[in-house]
């Protein structure tokens, strides 16, 4: 199955996007947020992992290429995430920093919030974003969604993003690329 945006396509991930995926999850910079960057072998298992949600039920980090070239520029997808007690639908993606302020991440997280509500039956979509990951923390409200909560997720202060089904789908929130 695949995604597609007028800039975009988002497919699954293969285990041949490893170097692709490598100079955004390796890049300290990009990374900057996370504890660290991932290292060669975190990346293969980061590929395994999605590819197996992929496979498991269609959820999953998916390659973010350019439709006009093909290129892999990150990853974006639809994650479950265990939370406070309970599991939600995460919308994640990363993107290569020389790709960024294009409205790249924007674009990619609207499609998946589009194909996720189309495809799962939950009621709402979240993000978990760091509250100093300014950058990640617009893109989320440019895609309509709002602070929710605040939790210590996997032992880091995390801003939990959150937008109901009947919100994103009434408001409409605008993608701005």
């Amino acid at each position: 199955m695949l995604i597609d945006t007028a800039r975009l396509l988002l497919r699954p991930m293969v285990s041949s996007d490893f170097e692709s995926l490598y100079a955004v999850i390796g890049d300290p910079i990009t990374m900057q947020f996370y504890p660290e960057p991932f290292d060669k072998q975190r990346t293969l298992d980061w590929i395994e992992r999605n590819m197996r949600r992929h496979a498991e039920d269609g959820t999953g980090l998916r390659a973010v290429t350019l439709r006009s070239t093909g290129e892999m520029i990150g990853d974006c997808g639809a994650v479950w995430q265990p939370i406070d007690g309970s599991r939600e639908l995460e919308i994640g993606y990363h993107i290569r920093r020389d790709c960024w302020r294009r409205g790249y991440a924007t674009e990619a997280a609207r499609a998946v919030m589009t194909f996720a509500f189309g495809t799962y039956a939950v009621d709402h979509l979240i993000s978990l974003i760091r509250p100093e990951n300014l950058p990640s923390r617009r893109v989320a409200e440019k895609n309509g969604l709002r602070i929710d909560r605040e939790v210590e997720w996997k032992g880091i202060r995390h801003y939990v993003y959150a937008i109901k089904r009947e919100d994103f789908l009434t408001e409409g929130a605008v993608c701005e690329p």
